[in-house]
């Protein structure tokens, strides 16, 4: 099997997918072309996952088709062309980290050698521990240790810093950054917005199952407003109050403080000061306030 040489990396073409009464995909479509790194956003229940399940095979769409390289996923994963990081997945827990990355590159025909995967994946120093004392983070990078054990050429991660706490989170984008210099095409799907933010060239953001928006991060942020007022408004004010402003375009809470999103901020700021509330700051529009803009405008 070869695959297609001008092929994307990835290909979705109207991919519609339901479970029972819930639509989960909605008519998807995009290309992502070798060598992207693609974040993939969106809350709970917009489709992420479903997505990604179609894109490797394990779901078959109800219509619509998928390819990767130009041919079929499963023609692609038995090429090694994909190396896939779930957040969840089968790992022994009695076996060591070193023995289980080696019983699974002896599936391979070829494969990456173990001791320089381990490394890879910052695994060195734990290699002789047995994975069932590993902490969460460390089966995430065990996972992807096994992941990088066929030399793919696109990566696909589910979460894959779930369960690392802010140290080991950095680490490993550090490992992903040395992976994209490699040429590797890399997609995943995170919560953590500024993980999309500072690594991904692109962003694909869904919500109930469409693609609301797609492009370059300056790109999508530009499809909002350019600034967010923050503010403690305790007591002085609702939270629907302040979305009943003509000039507020979103608003959510942030714990205590109300986070809105506007083209007016100096209007925005008068109206908080006025009505009592204090602690205000304005800043520039992040990924995380398009992302709640982007989300509350689709499920109007």
């Amino acid at each position: 099997m070869e695959t297609k040489t001008n092929a994307p990396a990835v290909s979705v073409a109207s991919v519609a997918k339901s479970f029972k009464s819930v639509q989960a995909l909605k008519g998807v479509s995009f290309e992502i072309e070798r060598g992207d790194i693609v974040a993939i956003l969106g809350p709970n229940g917009a489709g992420k996952t479903t997505l990604i399940d179609t894109i490797l095979g394990l779901a078959r769409p109800d219509s619509g088709s998928t390819s990767l390289f130009g041919v079929t996923a499963s023609e692609a994963i038995a090429k090694s062309l994909v190396g896939v990081v779930m957040q969840t997945g089968g790992l022994l827990p009695n076996v060591s980290v070193r023995d289980t990355v080696s019983e699974v590159a002896a599936a391979f025909p070829k494969h990456v050698p173990v001791e320089q995967v381990l490394q890879e994946a910052n695994l060195s120093e734990i290699a002789s521990r047995k994975v069932g004392k590993c902490s969460g983070g460390e089966m995430q990078r065990i996972r992807f240790a096994l992941a990088l054990l066929g030399a793919p050429d696109l990566l696909i991660l589910d979460e894959p810093t779930a369960g690392m706490d802010p140290r080991a989170r950095r680490d490993f984008w550090t490992t992903m950054e040395s992976q994209a210099k490699h040429g590797r095409t890399i997609i995943f799907a995170t919560h953590y917005l500024e993980e999309a933010e500072h690594f991904a060239k692109r962003v694909i953001f869904m919500n109930e199952g469409e693609v609301v928006a797609d492009g370059t991060v300056d790109e999508v942020r530009g499809l909002v407003a350019g600034t967010t007022v923050e503010a403690l408004i305790d007591g002085a004010l609702t939270l629907e109050q302040v979305r009943g402003w003509p000039e507020v375009l979103s608003a959510h809470p942030e714990g205590q403080k109300v986070s809105i999103s506007t083209g007016l901020s100096d209007t925005v700021a008068r109206r908080l000061l006025d009505a009592g509330a204090t602690n205000l700051r304005i800043s520039s529009a992040s990924l995380e306030d398009t992302f709640f803009e982007l989300t509350e405008r689709s499920g109007k």
